[in-house]
């Protein structure tokens, strides 16, 4: 599944509150991320909802591109002044461009059999030895939530396996609980890996 119009849709007709309620919360791993990356770091943002962690990266000094499947966040991004356009994550093409990649609580919305080939291209856009930085909510299997948005579940082990089989290697990793949109409380995981 390259396309979900159903989660699509959520984050379409939502968008404004989306951005209000990740701005309400720290990031997890932003600052590390940033920290990580060389000054003049050129950065892919995928997935990158309302751009908020993007105009921060870029406040920073890094220089930040974003990709979204929704328009209305791209627009968001945009309007944040990062350079961002509407893709998939299968759009991802790119060889040895990228410093970083921020995937955070993005790729949760790919079906567990799309994530092999998605990793991939991440590790290919990178630099050898870029950062890598993906969030996802733990759990098992694939479901929808109460507002329609499908999201794949991992263990630890699971995604850190996924991760090691796409050529990575993990470097940090952060537990935690939040809300989201739907109003219900995950647990999730945030792993920092070079490529």
């Amino acid at each position: 599944m390259s396309r979900d119009d159903e989660t699509l849709a959520v984050y379409n007709t939502q968008a404004q509150k989306y951005e209000q309620m990740v701005a309400a919360e720290p990031t997890p791993g932003l600052d590390d991320f940033i920290a990580a990356l060389p000054a003049d770091a050129r950065v892919l943002d995928l997935g990158c909802g309302p751009g908020q962690c993007a105009a921060e990266m870029a406040a920073q000094g890094l220089t930040v591109e974003g990709t979204d499947a929704s328009p209305q966040m791209v627009a968001l991004t945009q309007a944040r002044g990062i350079p961002a356009h509407v893709a998939q994550f299968s759009d991802l093409s790119n060889t040895a461009v990228y410093h970083g990649i921020w995937a955070n609580f993005s790729l949760l919305h790919l079906s567990k059999s799309d994530l092999p080939d998605i990793l991939s291209r991440i590790h290919t856009a990178l630099i050898p030895g870029g950062l890598f930085h993906i969030g996802m909510k733990l759990g098992m299997g694939e479901l929808r939530d109460g507002i329609g948005r499908f999201y794949a579940y991992y263990s630890e082990d699971e995604l850190l396996q996924h991760l090691t089989t796409a050529g990575f290697t993990a470097e940090s990793i952060t537990h935690g609980e939040g809300k989201g949109l739907s109003g219900q409380i995950d647990p999730w995981i945030v792993v920092h890996a070079r490529g």
